[in-house]
């Protein structure tokens, strides 16, 4: 197609299990004006797939990681409007079509990117949990960072669409990051862009233990240390969410048996908001003391 109104992009390296799904559910969209770029990262056997007139496959030769290909995908891409899709996820076939109306329909500040909602769902298809997006995030404004209303997730993020000439513009994804990619883009993204939330489902993340970016150790805590130092004066404009974001960070390091790190991250919670943190960290204790109250 010569020039579609949106371009689907999926970066990939080493999931010829799974990728094809994800391809299906790019190719499935109910909109007719639409390409899906693949991006075969440097997988070690190249990806192969059924030819398709809507499908167009970019092979690298060497590995770019996960936001290099992104890059690549963004520049190869034809459409105005750019979304993402992980090679181990899928869309649900309203996805483009939900987005592209809601943009079509916004008073926010232009230029406006659009998030929606998310399920999560297991090995057998069932949804584990589901996500909302908050409302809206006016140009200025800074993801992840404000105050979040009750019932939405700031972890809708892989749901974007967005014009291409934005991500352009403020630089592309960060290639220094293997982990938290679409924390650092949103960073800088909602300065200069507004976000629209839309309390729609389009998009199912696959939870799977396969290997994955984010499941690696070392990876995640060099990407949280790499994501604090890079937004610093960011995160130290919003002490109460900083606090939250570190002892988010602190809660899953230990689930994933990184105590060392994990106390790490709550003592320096503890710098940033002490009352916030002592609150968050006694909350199982004091919810298990009511408990015990209650059954008296």
């Amino acid at each position: 197609m010569s020039n579609p109104l949106i371009s689907i992009i999926i970066p990939t390296h080493n999931r010829p299990d799974l990728l094809p799904r994800a391809v299906e559910s790019a190719l499935a969209q109910t909109i007719d004006d639409f390409e899906v770029i693949v991006v075969d990262d440097a997988s070690t056997e190249p990806v192969q797939l059924p030819e398709h007139p809507r499908l167009r496959l970019i092979r690298l030769d060497q590995s770019h990681g996960g936001a290099g290909a992104r890059n690549v995908g963004t520049e190869a891409a034809k459409g105005r409007w750019i979304t993402y899709l992980d090679d181990d996820d899928r869309l649900l076939p309203h996805m483009a079509a939900t987005s592209l109306e809601a943009l079509s329909q916004t008073q926010l500040p232009t230029p406006v990117g659009v998030i929606s909602g998310l399920e999560i769902v297991n090995t057998e298809g069932q949804v584990i949990s589901t996500r909302l997006p908050p409302p809206a995030r006016p140009r200025g404004a800074h993801f992840a960072l404000e105050a979040l209303e009750p019932g939405c997730s700031y972890n809708t993020k892989q749901t974007l669409v967005v014009e291409r000439e934005i991500i352009l513009q403020i630089g592309g994804w960060d290639k220094s990051f293997r982990s938290r990619v679409h924390s650092e883009l949103f960073l800088r993204l909602n300065p200069v862009c507004s976000l629209l939330g839309v309390p729609i489902v389009t998009y199912q993340l696959y939870n799977h233990q396969s290997d994955r970016v984010s499941r690696n150790l070392v990876l995640r805590q060099e990407s949280f240390q790499r994501l604090v130092s890079k937004h610093k004066s960011l995160f130290q404009a919003h002490p109460r969410m900083f606090a939250k974001f570190v002892i988010d960070h602190a809660q899953r390091s230990y689930q994933m048996g990184q105590t060392g790190a994990a106390i790490a991250a709550v003592l320096q919670a503890m710098q940033i908001e002490p009352i916030y943190t002592v609150k968050r960290v006694t909350r199982p204790f004091r919810r298990q003391l009511q408990q015990q109250d209650d059954s008296l």
